[in-house]
């Protein structure tokens, strides 16, 4: 099953259960969230989870595209990616988290054909502020799921205060063996889907308050879940990776995890662009520039007349068509060269900067300041032409 099939059946199946689809918005939040990049599906939807009612009503379905800063050093792998698509469902005060899982559940095994055998549940099992997510457990093991119980591991929060409750995590075995372990402990255990049962405020004092309209949001990871239909070790296999990976070995031959890497920021770099972000010092722009500086850094490693004008126009329209924008590929483009060039004058007036006498020696923390201050060599940087990986 493709992705666009995996995204169709998802949307019908939760329209057929009265869910109104609303529209996925872009990488950047609403002006009141503090976050740099949306991370998930439930961020342009905060004022609704906390009570505000939404013009579409109390059953919602999306696909949202996300970016997560946290995972960049996990990228490389075969399950983590920059840039991701989320698809959410909400109950805003409507069915309970039991019907959510069942809902999923049958969707799995029904909807996807996934194996009943090989899906796996976490649950929260209790702590000092909450008691145990019985309603999640008994659900599961009616349907005959196993279930493992964990504490911080199913708590879901979306900062120190706030909407905050038990979550349960929906694993799928990827192993070449049947299941033969827990989730926390064997990592063929591939969590596709999370079902979150907001039902309390966490206080400024830390105290759990119930929330008076208790909500349910859920997020499937896309690719991962493509992953697995479709037979997969990485969500690189998967066929909305398929003109990259057909097309960038034979361009830059790399080991398979720098291979991913590339793969991955480049892509990402394109989202994030499309999105309307230009490289800078600072905020987002200053994450596109890291995106960018890691591919370069990466590339140039075994060979620096390596660019990224390498790279045919077919990679940019695919991926600016696949997540719907408008910017056309020739100014991506330009952005990721002039981008490139800027790079290029910097490691070079850095080997310049560095090789003065008075840097001969360890460098200290007024060296840092007075290298980022005078000459603008940010501090990775500088670290990286000392004798690491720059950017």
């Amino acid at each position: 099953m493709d992705t666009e099939r995996v995204i169709a059946t998802f949307v019908e199946y939760f329209q057929d259960r009265g869910h109104r689809r609303i529209t996925g918005s872009d990488l950047l939040p609403p002006p009141q969230d503090p976050v740099l990049f949306t991370t998930s599906g439930m961020h342009p939807l905060t004022p609704y989870l906390e009570g505000r009612s939404h013009p579409s009503g109390g059953r919602l379905v999306n696909v949202q595209r996300c970016l997560r800063t946290t995972d960049l050093d996990e990228v490389g792998d075969t399950t983590h990616l920059t840039v991701f698509e989320m698809l959410g469902t909400w109950s805003l005060g409507d069915y309970d988290g039991s019907q959510s899982i069942a809902w999923g559940h049958d969707l799995l095994v029904d909807g996807f054909g996934v194996d009943p055998k090989l899906l796996h549940a976490t649950v929260f099992g209790g702590d000092q502020d909450a008691g145990p997510d019985t309603a999640s457990l008994r659900t599961w093991e009616e349907r005959g799921v196993p279930v493992e119980l964990t504490t911080r591991e199913n708590w879901w929060s979306n900062g120190p205060t706030g909407p905050c409750g038990p979550d349960s995590e929906i694993f799928i075995w990827t192993g070449d063996t049947p299941p033969r372990s827990i989730p926390t402990g064997d990592e063929r255990w591939v969590e596709v889907w999370n079902h979150v049962m907001m039902r309390y405020r966490r206080a400024d004092d830390g105290t759990l308050v119930p929330l008076p309209r208790p909500n349910v949001d859920t997020g499937l990871g896309l690719e991962r879940l493509a992953a697995v239909l479709q037979g997969e070790r990485s969500v690189f296999e998967i066929d909305l990776f398929e003109p990259w990976m057909r097309t960038v070995p034979s361009l830059w031959p790399l080991e398979e995890p720098s291979l991913r890497l590339v793969v991955d920021h480049v892509r990402s770099a394109i989202v994030v662009i499309g999105d309307g972000v230009p490289p800078s010092n600072t905020g987002r722009g200053y994450v596109l520039r890291r995106l960018i500086r890691r591919v370069l850094t990466t590339l140039w490693e075994a060979d620096p007349s390596r660019t990224l004008g390498d790279l045919p126009g077919e990679l940019f329209q695919h991926t600016l068509g696949h997540f719907g924008q408008s910017r056309l590929p020739g100014e991506v483009r330009e952005v990721l060269l002039d981008e490139e060039r800027r790079f290029t004058r910097l490691l070079e007036r850095g080997r310049r900067v560095l090789s003065q006498p008075r840097f001969s020696h360890g460098l200290d923390e007024e060296d840092y300041h007075y290298l980022h201050d005078t000459h603008g060599l940010p501090r990775d940087l500088v670290r990286g032409l000392r004798g690491g990986s720059p950017g």
